[in-house]
């Protein structure tokens, strides 16, 4: 089994936000950054693995702060967990106006990928070196993150869902249930 530092596969990447890449508003489509951090995704994991990577899922993508036009936008890509075949890559995105200098942060994402080889089948990545205790924070998270959305798959599967421990709580809301 091979292992690698977590510094030999991170990329940043950073580009200037165009009025092409706006909304009505002056603003970048969100479907915009979302594709950018697909990309920085997808080539931090390749370069992780030695192989093409898939976005096999995405965990929660909050936007921050609004970006406009005219600033320049900086991803920046790391694996925070190996699996057999899947990494979690974290992604953060920053703003920065060019007149000011201002750097805001506009969201941080997590995407696991699967490596592929050539026939797209499934293959093994290298394991990591953890080195630091932002590291193995790191690390820990994902996992605790991939065992919260295993128990929330298996607490809402229509086998298992039990409509009395939760129509309460689904009333209280900005619903009308007509049963």
């Amino acid at each position: 089994m091979t292992f690698k530092h977590i510094e030999e596969s991170q990329i940043t990447m950073t580009q200037l936000m165009l009025p092409s890449h706006s909304n009505f508003r002056g603003n970048i489509h969100g479907g915009f950054i979302l594709n950018l951090m697909d990309q920085i995704a997808f080539a931090c994991a390749s370069k992780h693995s030695g192989h093409y990577s898939v976005t096999a899922s995405v965990n929660k993508v909050d936007f921050l702060n609004a970006i406009a036009v005219g600033e320049l936008v900086t991803l920046k890509a790391s694996i925070n967990y190996t699996g057999r075949t899947s990494m979690v890559v974290g992604l953060r995105v920053e703003s920065e106006d060019i007149h000011t200098g201002i750097i805001k942060h506009c969201n941080s994402s997590y995407f696991t990928m699967v490596a592929k080889d050539k026939e797209y089948n499934s293959v093994e990545v290298p394991g990591l070196i953890l080195e630091t205790e932002d590291s193995i924070r790191r690390f820990a998270r994902s996992i605790k993150r991939q065992k919260q959305a295993r128990k929330r798959s298996e607490n809402f599967s229509p086998e298992d869902f039990k409509i009395d421990e939760y129509i309460e709580e689904v009333k209280s809301h900005n619903v009308r249930i007509e049963l």
